[in-house]
């Protein structure tokens, strides 16, 4: 797929306050020491890549992809134009680039369709499915990665304030995106992915075909042979997090030689959020915005 050379859609920039101030319009959140927001500049980027290397590197092995001859980032055409949400510790030591230590990239549907297309779009027929969405506006998630010692319920919470921000921000409707297991064997997987399939199933007007010859049928294990607990037990703790939301995955799966990796596609209708979770996060995302001195 060609991507088009345009720079990423949004524009930051302080908002004046009565007194004087100024609120930084890229950050999005912040828990104690932890800040949410938008990266700045190209070194900020490059830092974020290289922590998406590092952590695909250990975690997936040698098999990690890139455009490009680089040896030490994950990088591909589509970083150009896509907003990209850093977690960053600011009691580390040194400058923002030394302190980053989560990142997950953001593609709007107006920005995609400008540039040529959704990441996704290689392994699932998403633009079939915002076809029959027309006037609904859609982010594309991707690329998420959290240092080992960073995994922690503050970290993934102060992500997600990040992306219920942003969507409030750009009214975004429809959150979809490929979420993966580790291991290109589908096999591997298959009491999560039979999961998915019998409990948590897009259809009918949500349903996503996949895009590649190489999607394998999640429907794996029959129903009654599903042991419920041990599926959860095996799912990764993304995907796990995406179900709890209300999301609904594609009835297959794709493996992604690549990566090393199981993709499933993600479809979340910010409509289906559970409303628990949005009570937490505050329908205007006020629990952990910032300023909110939350420790």
């Amino acid at each position: 797929m060609t991507i088009a050379n345009q720079p990423s859609a949004t524009k930051l920039a302080a908002t004046p306050l009565a007194d004087g101030a100024s609120v930084d319009a890229s950050l999005l959140g912040e828990i104690g020491s932890l800040q949410a927001r938008l990266v700045r500049d190209a070194k900020e980027l490059d830092a974020a890549q290289r922590l998406r290397f590092r952590v695909f590197r250990e975690e997936m092995g040698p098999a990690v992809s890139s455009d490009c001859a680089t040896a030490d980032r994950d990088e591909d055409c589509f970083d150009a134009i896509c907003d990209h949400l850093i977690v960053v510790d600011t009691s580390l030591p040194g400058d923002t680039t030394d302190r980053i230590v989560g990142t997950y990239r953001l593609l709007r549907d107006q920005v995609a369709e400008r540039a040529g297309g959704f990441y996704s779009a290689g392994e699932y027929a998403i633009d079939a499915l915002i076809a029959r969405h027309r006037g609904k506006r859609f982010l594309e998630l991707g690329r998420s990665c959290v240092m080992p010692a960073y995994r922690s319920k503050r970290t993934i919470e102060l992500l997600w304030q990040g992306i219920w921000a942003y969507c409030l921000r750009h009214e975004i409707d429809v959150m979809v995106g490929c979420a993966s297991f580790p291991g290109a064997d589908t096999q591997s997987h298959a009491l999560p992915l039979s999961f998915l399939h019998q409990h948590a199933r897009a259809s009918g007007e949500w349903a996503v075909d996949p895009a590649t010859q190489d999607a394998v049928a999640m429907d794996i294990v029959p129903e009654d042979a599903i042991d419920m607990k041990a599926a959860l037990a095996a799912m990764p703790p993304l995907i796990k997090g995406y179900l709890r939301l209300g999301a609904k995955f594609a009835d297959m799966a794709v493996p992604d030689h690549a990566f090393g990796t199981t993709d499933v596609m993600v479809i979340l209708p910010v409509a289906a959020i559970s409303d628990r979770y949005v009570r937490y996060y505050g329908a205007d995302a006020g629990r952990f915005a910032p300023g909110a001195k939350t420790a």
